[in-house]
Order: structure tokens, then sequence, then C-alpha cells
């Protein structure tokens, strides 16, 4: 099989992508259907997604370690190994969800009184967290799924999961918040219900179809002899500084839109409008991102190092040609987009700067996600770690200071990502240039 051939690159990136449209309707409609609640209801919902992100990404993150060494055992047909990995992983990561979830039940009321200024915000965060943390015991499950998959490059499954996801959480997004089909009118508190039993949904989904197809037997999923600590501590090797890394961006985003509230519910609405968009424009990116990680620690394991760098180049260039395209769109229209959000002519208005500055964002975002998720696949996860942190310090200077120091507009504020994206990607393409990861060994 050609692993860095058109046709590989396609089947392993349009179901990842279709997976996530999948999940971004989800966003999408919950913002959407929250932004005609009250606006209140759509900036605490900011407040309340973030937070539960900030959380969930530290399982993420260890679910991202075992797809590195999952896609390396694959890349060298060592499929035993791989149901080695996935299983001793998934119960790690059950434990893990399982401590998150009581640190967050006791620990949330006194994080969010000390970061909202706001009481309404902060009394409507609460509603929606108080529902959304049951979350975790089936969304850490489904993680370790989703990098069994994406390591072994059968990415199809997912697509299916995700659209049962996205049809079961807008059905109840519309049950739930207005009340319809003899449900109770619960507003965001129906939002987090929706988006549990979604979750609780997709789990029982991908749980079936593992057990019940030829990946189970092929990989020996779910032989269960004994726990082995040395593949969990292999995996906690990788993974450890992936999970410091994704927990520091997530809370810097989570920051971000602290800062946000701190100028007002008007300005919070508008930012969480632009991140709903932020994200469903960033699926093109960000599958292609996932691609190249997977198939760059393939191509190590495959013994194929010096194809690296010339196919994360030509990685860039499919992603410029994807995301300019709807970059420009939106860029040209963006009152299109913020009428899915809310009918507020007033919000609509006063979202357009930030809706622009979001689409240019986009064409860095793609280039710096490919370059980063190359180098986490290359396993130097340290590296990734310190480039993330280091890149983090100077983000969040920049927000501090247009937010909090001297407090600008909302659109100037969102110009942080260009200083993101511009350093994280620079960094990371020179590591890959001049670094020593030709020599990691995992």
């Amino acid at each position: 099989m050609n692993l860095t051939g058109n046709k590989n690159i396609f089947t392993i990136a349009y179901p990842i992508c279709l997976t996530l449209i999948a999940q971004n309707i989800i966003n999408v409609t919950d913002t959407a259907f929250l932004g005609h609640v009250s606006e209140v209801a759509l900036g605490a919902s900011a407040i309340g997604g973030m937070f539960y992100i900030a959380v969930y990404i530290v399982g993420f993150g260890f679910s991202q370690g075992a797809q590195i060494l999952i896609g390396r055992r694959n890349g060298e047909k060592n499929y035993a190994k791989v149901g080695d990995i996935f299983n001793n992983a998934l119960l790690f990561n059950i434990l893990l969800g399982i401590i998150v979830f009581v640190l967050s039940y006791f620990g949330i009321p006194r994080i969010i009184r000390f970061l909202v200024s706001s009481e309404n915000v902060y009394d409507a965060a609460l509603e929606y967290l108080d529902w959304r943390i049951y979350g975790f015991f089936f969304s850490f499950f489904n993680i370790m799924f989703r990098s069994l998959y994406v390591g072994i490059t059968k990415t199809r499954i997912l697509t299916v999961s995700a659209i049962i996801t996205s049809v079961t959480n807008v059905f109840l997004d519309y049950a739930f918040i207005f009340g319809n089909f003899g449900c109770p009118e619960m507003g965001i508190a129906g939002a987090a219900i929706a988006s549990v039993v979604a979750e609780a949904v997709t789990f029982v989904f991908l749980l079936c179809c593992t057990i019940f197809t030829s990946h189970a037997k092929r990989y020996a999923l779910f032989k269960f002899a004994k726990v082995d600590w040395k593949i969990i501590r292999q995996t906690l090797d990788l993974s450890i500084f992936i999970m410091f890394q994704f927990m520091i961006s997530t809370s810097t985003w989570f920051l971000f839109f602290i800062f946000i509230e701190r100028m007002g519910e008007r300005p919070l609405a508008i930012t969480n409008i632009g991140r709903s968009l932020y994200m469903l424009l960033m699926i093109p990116g960000v599958a292609l991102s996932t691609t190249v990680s997977t198939l760059v620690s393939n191509l190590i394991g495959a013994g194929r190092k010096p194809e690296v760098i010339p196919f994360i180049n030509r990685m860039i260039k499919v992603s410029l040609l994807f995301v300019v395209p709807i970059m420009t769109f939106t860029f040209l229209f963006p009152n299109l987009f913020s009428c899915i959000y809310t009918d507020d002519l007033e919000l609509i208005q006063a979202s357009t700067q930030v809706i622009r500055v979001v689409s240019v964002a986009m064409v860095f975002c793609a280039v710096g996600n490919i370059i980063f998720n190359a180098v986490s696949g290359t396993g130097n996860t340290r590296t990734a770690f310190l480039i993330e942190f280091a890149t983090m310090f100077f983000y969040i200077a920049y927000i501090y200071y247009t937010a909090i120091i001297h407090p600008t507009t909302t659109a100037v504020v969102w110009l942080s990502e260009f200083v993101y994206w511009l350093l994280i990607g620079g960094c990371g393409y020179w590591y890959l240039q001049k670094g020593n990861w030709q020599k990691k060994e995992i």
C-alpha cells in the first residue's frame, strides 16, 4: 500500500472530516439554539463548554499517545501489540475519567465563582455543568476507540459514530432546550443533557461495532489477561507531554473566554459565535493534520524517514487548497453565518469583524496544525510540549493586554490567533528541519 498516496490520504482524511462535520453540527446547533434563548445562555454555554473540554482534553491527550504507539505498531505489522496497547490504555483512561468526574463534581462551583464576574453567567454556567460532567464516563471511552481506528487507519466507523452523535444531540437539543415533543423546557440544562445522552449512545455503538467485527480478533482487543504496567508507562511517556500540552492550550482557550467575559456579556456572546464558526472552519485543516500525524508515525514505523519532510510540505499545499476558498467566502459574507446563531440585528452586526478575523486566521491554523501534528507524529512529544508552552506565554500576554490591561474591541483580542499559529507553526517547522527527531525510538 502506498501510505502517502493521494488515495490513501483521502481514505483516511475524509472519514475524519465527515466525523468532525458531524461533531460540529452539535457545536453549531447548541450555539444556535441557545443564541435564541438569550445572550446570557449563549455566553454561559461557552464558559461551561470550554471548561468541559479543558478537563476532557486530559483523557484525549492520553489517547493521542496510545494512537501514536498503535500507528507505529500497525506500520510494523505487529498487530497483537496493537491490542495490548489499546486494552491497557482503555483501562487507564477509564480510571482517569472517574477521577476527573469526582474532582469536577466538587470543584466546579468554586472554580467558576473565582473566574466569572457576572452573576447571571455564573448561574447559567453551573446549570450547564451540573449535567454536562456526566459525559466524562462515556467520552473517555469514546476517545480510546477513536485512537484505535485512527491508529490502524480504519476511520470509516468514526464517521458513522459521529453521525449518530450529531443526530441524537440535535434531536434532543430541540426537545429539551425548547420543550418540544412533550419534554420539559430546560434551556441551557437541556443542551447539556442532550450532549451526555448523545455520547452514551455513541459509546454503545462503538463498543458493539468493535466487538462484533474482525478488528476484535485481529488485534486481540478486550483480552485482559493482566494489566501491563510497562505498556501503560510507555504510553504515558509519550502522552504525558501531549496531555500537558493539550491541557495548557485548552486551559488558555478557556482563559480567553474568561478575559472576554470581563469585557461584558455582549463581547462574550460575540466570542461564542466566533468560537462556533472557528471550530467549523477548522474541520478541513484538522482532518488533514490528524492524517499527517498518523501517517508520519506509520512512515517512521515502516523505515521511511526520508519521506517525512516532503510529505509534510505536500500536505501543507493540499490544506491551503481546501482552506483558502472557504476563508474567502466567509470573509466576504460574514452576516450569512452570524444569522445562524441569532436574530438580534445588533448582535449580528457586532459579530462581523470577529468572523472576518476568524476566517483569515484559518489559513494560519491549517498550516500550523499540520506542522505541529507532524512533530507529535514523530514521537517527540516532549518537544511538542515545549513549543506549545513557549507559545502560550506570548498568546496569554497578548490576550491579557488587549482585554484587561488596555481594553480594545473583541476583534482585536481575536487577533491573538495569529500570534499563536505563527509561533507554533514556525517553531515546529524549524524543529522538523533542524531537530533530531529521526533518532527517536518508541
